[in-house]
């Protein structure tokens, strides 16, 4: 990449003008000083690394994609696009990227244009020799990857030998599932486009990651990244899942595992904020891996009436604060008698008596069963998660 940018530089420099180096899917690949003409496409092609739909679609209509050698381009007021040039860049017959030129103030002489054509062979060959590495890289990675989060031992000495990961470092796994109700291919380009966005500023962190047909998934070494980041990463909403730190690579997939089901905990569980991080989950630990058909008997009928949901919310935040009616009435901002009142009226509808603490432990974890179910949705409340 960096003899692709050289290349860039020294043309723009022959030549007097910027210009703007893209893949043959039009991801932006490399670009000189802008320092002429700009438009709001330059501008946004440099800031996200690609080009808008309608922009690629003008600019296919244009014919660039079929031109054997470089091609003017009209404007588009419209779409914000000033007059092009656009030199092909082609290695062996296949078209492996385009070189742009903006063709305003002024514009393109015929020996620039012809210069720029000159150069296209060489950077087709470079953008050949870039496309086999980073995608035997990127395969060998995406299996090793995968294989680590199965278990596989062999997979952590990959990544290691590969200079990926440092051997010496704890691993911690972070896993993105978006709030979105079904898969789709254009929701996991979403993820895979953050993900890359996010591992070109946390080098250091020495990131890898993969994405499933229904969430991404973060590794970094040393210090967790803030969950903050991947959220903000992601061009798509989502709840995000911390695993434990753990001190090799080869227990990546103990943490991997802890992710997905903090992830599917912060998903169910609006109070958590969006993030779960498996160490403090409390009895979410151990309801992620129960069935909930089994619940407290005389919590049913309550869980299948809107009206009984404030004895629900009532008894809920009781016993998260420890069956103190001083703190649940502060919580709750609900007086004294107002709060005996209802955990009597629970009593009665329930079948069941608060001071057996039996009683309390089936009812408490029923309440968090029903809520990772979505069988019990509480409003959100101050005091109750």
């Amino acid at each position: 990449m960096a003899d692709l940018q050289r290349a860039v530089d020294e043309l723009a420099a022959r030549l007097g003008r910027p210009l703007l180096l893209e893949d043959r899917v039009q991801r932006v690949v490399a670009y000189s000083e802008q320092n002429g003409a700009m438009d709001d496409i330059r501008r946004d092609s440099i800031l996200r690394r690609h080009t808008t739909p309608d922009v690629r679609q003008w600019l296919r209509a244009a014919g660039v994609h079929e031109a054997p050698g470089p091609i003017r381009t009209p404007g588009a007021p419209h779409l914000g696009l000033l007059p092009r040039v656009c030199v092909p860049v082609r290695h062996a017959d296949g078209l492996h990227g385009f070189l742009w030129f903006i063709d305003a103030e002024p514009a393109m002489s015929d020996a620039q244009v012809s210069e720029a054509a000159a150069a296209a062979p060489g950077l087709g060959l470079a953008l050949f020799h870039e496309s086999l590495a980073s995608g035997l890289a990127s395969h060998r990675e995406l299996e090793a990857v995968t294989g680590l989060l199965l278990g596989e031992p062999d997979a952590a000495r990959q990544l290691i030998e590969a200079g990926a990961f440092p051997q010496a470092e704890v691993v911690t796994v972070q896993v993105a599932r978006p709030l979105a109700a079904e898969p789709s291919d254009p929701l996991r380009l979403a993820l895979e486009q953050g993900l890359l966005a996010l591992r070109r500023r946390l080098s250091g962190h020495h990131p890898l990651h993969l994405v499933r047909y229904d969430h991404a998934v973060l590794l970094t070494a040393g210090a967790p990244v803030s969950p903050d980041e991947l959220h903000a990463a992601m061009p798509v909403p989502v709840v995000v899942g911390v695993g434990r730190a753990k001190t090799a690579l080869t227990e990546a997939a103990r943490s991997y595992q802890e992710a997905r089901h903090a992830a599917e905990v912060a998903a169910r569980v609006p109070g958590l904020g969006g993030t779960a991080e498996w160490a403090r989950l409390g009895v979410y630990r151990l309801l992620t891996h129960l069935p909930d058909q089994e619940l407290h008997p005389g919590l049913e009928g309550l869980f299948a009436d809107a009206q009984y949901l404030p004895l629900l919310e009532t008894l809920e935040t009781y016993l998260d604060l420890a069956g103190s009616a001083v703190a649940t009435s502060r919580a709750l901002r609900l007086h004294r008698t107002s709060l005996y009142y209802r955990l009597q009226r629970v009593e009665e509808l329930a079948r069941t008596d608060l001071k057996d603490g039996n009683e309390r432990l089936a009812l408490h974890l029923s309440l968090k069963l029903a809520r990772l179910s979505g069988r019990y949705l509480p409003r959100d409340l101050p005091g109750s998660t």
